[in-house]
């Protein structure tokens, strides 16, 4: 591959059926203190609203616990709204953070809204701005520590403040990230083949800024790694049951568990759409894997992997990320 790629998480709790949000954000914090333990660089927790199987609502309060349960992995949002939220409540939230964890915390921006028109117009920052004019303000705050931003302080305000970034699913905002000279990270989970163009689309706009003086790229994918292929695709089937179940059946579903993938029969229709989301991901043992996201991450040169597993057995979840740190390491 070339060059060392940082290995990190990245989470939206997810909720299978008979457990509870609690069950699944206990696991989150069970995960990180594993993958601290394991090396990783960072632990990043989504944003979705009015989903009752993704319990990431509030990234900032889960970051928190998750610093508060490991000792040196980075953790924060991948991401935090802004659309959602007034940069004042952000700069006040992560700057408890950031005071309490100095060096370890990541503030993760998109520009997106994560859930329903209807649950957008019920959150939403109250002036209703441009995403411009809410990054100048958010980042006002902490460039501007002891003067604020129109004569308000958002405190405390921390000796070393959040780390920037950006977080997308567009060659469009790669090249947004890069104009702001932040570190971004592309979504090839939610929108996989954009990859190359994205991040190339990022280097090629960017510009060195406060926050960052040379380009720094990362993607999100999904994988999922098993001692085995059978236990891999197993694990791996039930949250895209899930997501069928949610778009044709019920948008309040929790997740199904492995049991219930394996004894449903995809239709057609479902199989398409199985393959679609699964085959661009990394799935399987470490065997197969690996020469592909080897391939991947060369392809992107990207500087970090953000891996998300979304499995609904622990100890499978926690097993897939051991195997992900061997894997990359031997790239």
């Amino acid at each position: 591959m070339g060059k060392a790629v940082a290995v990190s998480v990245h989470d939206t709790a997810p909720v299978w059926s008979g457990d509870t949000a609690g069950d699944a954000l206990r696991r989150s914090i069970s995960l990180a203190e594993a993958v601290d333990e394991l090396g990783y660089a960072r632990y990043w927790v989504a944003e979705h609203h009015s989903t009752p199987a993704l319990a990431t609502s509030a990234p900032v309060v889960l970051a928190g616990q998750v610093l508060a349960a490991t000792s040196t992995i980075r953790a924060g949002s991948g991401a935090v709204l802004l659309p959602n939220h007034s940069p004042l409540a952000v700069a006040e939230q992560f700057g408890v953070l950031a005071s309490l964890y100095p060096g370890r915390v990541d503030l993760g921006l998109g520009r997106g809204s994560g859930g329903s028109p209807v649950s957008a117009a019920r959150l939403g920052d109250p002036v209703r701005r441009e995403f411009d004019a809410q990054f100048a303000e958010l980042s006002g705050y902490f460039a501007n520590a002891g003067r604020g931003v129109g004569g308000v302080r958002a405190v405390p305000e921390p000796t070393e403040p959040p780390a920037f970034w950006m977080v997308g699913s567009s060659p469009g905002s790669a090249a947004y990230a890069g104009r702001l000279g932040l570190p971004f990270v592309f979504a090839h989970s939610i929108v996989p083949g954009l990859a190359v163009e994205a991040l190339a689309a990022y280097r090629a706009s960017f510009t060195p800024s406060p926050w960052r003086a040379e380009p720094y790229a990362g993607v999100a994918a999904i994988v999922v790694a098993a001692d085995s292929e059978d236990r891999a695709w197993e694990q791996a089937n039930a949250f895209v049951l899930g997501q069928i179940r949610m778009r044709t059946v019920d948008p309040n579903t929790t997740l199904p568990t492995a049991a219930d993938a394996k004894a449903h029969r995809f239709s057609g229709a479902e199989e398409r759409f199985r393959r679609e989301k699964t085959d661009p991901q990394f799935i399987g043992t470490p065997r197969t894997i690996t020469p592909r996201l080897a391939a991947f991450l060369a392809q992107t040169g990207a500087d970090e992997l953000m891996a998300l597993t979304q499995v609904p057995d622990h100890d499978a979840r926690v097993r897939s990320y051991e195997l992900l740190a061997k894997t990359v390491l031997s790239l």
